[in-house]
């Protein structure tokens, strides 16, 4: 898609969000099945399913999706779309195009063996190997934007407030 379809594309939402914000909140979700006693869990997704398991370092054997992975490729893939999404605005023609993330984390945090290690990714890297004519200053504008613009890195830089709640069982569940 070329910069003129794109922005064709865009016009009519932008505007439409520009005369009622409150039209632009848009929801996104996610569910899946636990496999009890299997310490799995079957995540739908738009071309099937992923089985999410344990990781190697806290007793999965490795056939299974890491959720840690699954949330940097979440980063990849949205951080991928919108710099192909802003290059394109920019005129920036990019040849090839690669996302990188790699994160870092704790098993003894997770696993409960030290109270005081985190639970959670605390190191993310987020990369970009272009190759592209445009001058550098161009590219450096293009992870810029992107950077502003990635719903996925954006989350992950500003956390939002995430809460919990237990649905009440419904009557076939009694």
């Amino acid at each position: 898609m070329d910069a003129v379809e794109l922005r064709a594309r865009q016009g009519p939402l932008k505007d439409g969000y520009r005369d009622d914000p409150g039209s632009a909140r848009t929801r996104a979700a996610a569910s899946g099945r636990v496999r009890v006693g299997e310490q799995a869990c079957e995540v739908r997704s738009w071309e099937g399913t992923t089985m999410a398991g344990l990781h190697p370092a806290t007793g999965g054997d490795g056939t299974r999706a890491c959720s840690a992975d699954m949330l940097l490729e979440a980063l990849v893939a949205c951080a991928g779309v919108t710099l192909a999404s802003v290059a394109t605005h920019l005129g920036i023609e990019l040849r090839r195009a690669e996302v990188h993330a790699e994160g870092v984390w704790d098993a003894r945090g997770t696993l409960g063996v030290d109270r005081s290690a985190p639970v959670g990714l605390t190191e993310i890297e987020l990369s970009f190997d272009l190759e592209t004519d445009a001058a550098p200053a161009m590219v450096d504008r293009l992870v810029q934007l992107t950077e502003r613009y990635c719903v996925i890195y954006r989350t992950l830089v500003e956390p939002p407030a995430v809460s919990v709640r237990l649905k009440p069982p419904s009557d076939e569940d009694r």
